[in-house]
């Protein structure tokens, strides 16, 4: 199904020759990795709109069924749109399979919509769960609607800070401590950028 963006509000920043040149305080990051047993996932709190954080306090991380997350970046209409008809038809295929949907057709289903209307959203976005018949999973979704399986994801405006960390001290078969652990420091080292 396609979302329809026309009826739309937009925002438009306004900005002067000062904040444009000052350095960019902005830095939405999202995570998510795989440990022995599930995901750990992570994000700041922080919306920015162009260099100006509006709001400190946004919830990035929804839940679409019991054991799969969708982690947002990008403008929150959209995401927030796909995540809702996303948990709508994995509520309709849960209730026509007689369980849950596996990690991977949600995934598919949040690449699907944003494909379907790559020209009228701007959201890159995690899928991070568990099922049975693969373990913890996560899934990469940038604009534009491909679908990546990673063993860790990371997006957003300040996710560019840390590709060097994530690289260098990610290990497999972490166990759920050193995950949290490996996330908690990733997402401190962009905030502090």
């Amino acid at each position: 199904m396609d979302l329809n963006a026309s009826g739309r509000g937009a925002a438009q920043a306004c900005s002067n020759s000062t904040m444009s040149d000052a350095e960019p305080h902005t830095g939405t990051t999202i995570v998510a990795c795989t440990f022995d047993g599930g995901v750990v996932l992570g994000a700041d709190g922080r919306v920015s709109t162009g260099n100006y954080i509006s709001n400190r306090a946004s919830n990035k991380i929804m839940q679409l069924t019991d054991n799969v997350f969708l982690l947002r970046s990008g403008s929150a209409a959209d995401t927030q749109a796909v995540g809702d008809y996303v948990r709508y038809f994995s509520e309709q295929l849960a209730g026509e399979l007689g369980q849950e949907p596996s990690v991977q057709t949600i995934a598919n289903l949040v690449a699907t919509m944003n494909y379907n209307n790559k020209n009228n959203l701007v959201g890159a976005m995690l899928v991070a769960g568990y099922d049975k018949q693969a373990g913890g999973q996560v899934f990469g979704i940038p604009i534009g609607g491909t679908v990546v399986q990673e063993s860790w994801a990371i997006d957003g405006s300040g996710s560019t800070y840390i590709w060097g960390y994530m690289d260098g001290a990610w290990k497999p078969g972490m166990t759920r401590e050193e995950a949290q652990a490996y996330v908690t420091e990733a997402l401190a080292l962009a905030m502090a950028r």
